[in-house]
């Protein structure tokens, strides 16, 4: 399961938005260290494309991808040092496939900020810091063990990142953007704007009540819409189906994958067992109305082990 790990200073947001993404209660409280341990959870990727395939198959079941949410309680400068159960929570961030650092761009005096200024590019260079630090850290603790047999380093700089710049309500619907300097300090990273206030309200509304709120502030799709999408993009996956009448299901994959490795996801015996595949795209599926008539017109096509598995494939494995 992709888990993604949501960090950045203390009361920038990071917990109502990890309420948003999992409508799961945490503690949302005006200072540092609330989130003591992190919280987790599993959310659901919506999909329009196995809502389709099981209306299409007359599924019994729909099973979307996942993606695991972790809240990581507020870093704070010294992080690397132990400062405020920094440690600990640098650990957690080691577990994770990416980070999603959540930067703080919106004023609100009720709200304290920890370095009690806003100042987004200041902010993320902290963090950069202590993930860097401690990375030093790890580096000099496998040199007092030199000679030892030891696993390749596990360096928190080298996760992706996704910046989350959390704006406020008015911030968001006049079309906030970063700046070049800020642009500039995320080193062409992917990002996302949100305001996480919305995203809760977003997260518990119906769907024509979701609709009007998003109309009203000129977005698309959720930030939770746009942060699975950002997250799937900087870790170069993809999603597969199967469908038929027990489920339609939606699958994981990487960019590049061949189709034995790929359905490794269906069954980890599949890589090694894989004799062909059937292989059509689920909208050229659809639009011929069923898998005959695709058949006939030749659009299925019959693969082999150097296939490599396309965003949209609907397969069906032969073992």
């Amino acid at each position: 399961m992709l888990s993604i790990g949501i960090v950045g200073l203390p009361n920038v947001g990071k917990s109502t938005l990890f309420k948003a993404l999992t409508n799961k209660q945490v503690d949302i409280q005006n200072y540092p260290f609330t989130t003591i341990d992190p919280n987790v959870g599993v959310v659901a990727v919506p999909d329009e494309r196995v809502d389709a395939l099981a209306e299409f198959s007359k599924s019994k079941k729909k099973i979307y991808t996942t993606i695991e949410f972790i809240d990581i309680a507020g870093l704070i400068k010294g992080a690397s040092q132990g400062e405020g159960l920094g440690n600990k929570f640098l650990a957690n961030i080691r577990e994770v496939d990416a980070i999603a650092h959540v930067v703080r761009v919106f004023n609100d005096k009720n709200i304290t900020h920890v370095h009690s200024t806003i100042d987004p590019v200041n902010d993320i260079e902290v963090i950069k810091t202590e993930l860097e630090l401690a990375d030093l850290q790890t580096k000099e603790n496998r040199e007092t063990k030199k000679g030892k047999e030891l696993p390749q380093l596990d360096l928190l700089a080298d996760k992706k990142v996704i910046y989350v710049f959390n704006a406020s309500e008015t911030q968001l619907a006049e079309g906030w953007q970063p700046d070049q300097k800020l642009l500039d300090t995320i080193k062409g990273s992917d990002y996302v704007v949100i305001s996480s206030p919305l995203e809760l309200i977003l997260s518990e509304a119906g769907e024509d009540e979701k609709k009007e709120y998003l109309k009203e502030f000129h977005i698309k799709e959720s930030g939770l819409d746009q942060l699975i999408k950002k997250s799937y993009h900087t870790l170069g996956l993809l999603t597969f189906l199967t469908t038929g009448e027990d489920e339609s299901r939606a699958w994981t994959a990487h960019q590049g994958d061949l189709i034995p490795k790929a359905s490794r996801a269906i069954h980890t015996d599949f890589e090694k067992l894989f004799i062909r595949a059937e292989v059509i795209n689920w909208k050229t599926l659809l639009d011929n109305g069923s898998y005959a008539h695709a058949r006939e017109k030749g659009l299925i096509k019959i693969v082999g082990r150097d296939y490599v598995i396309q965003e949209g494939d609907v397969v069906e494995i032969r073992i």
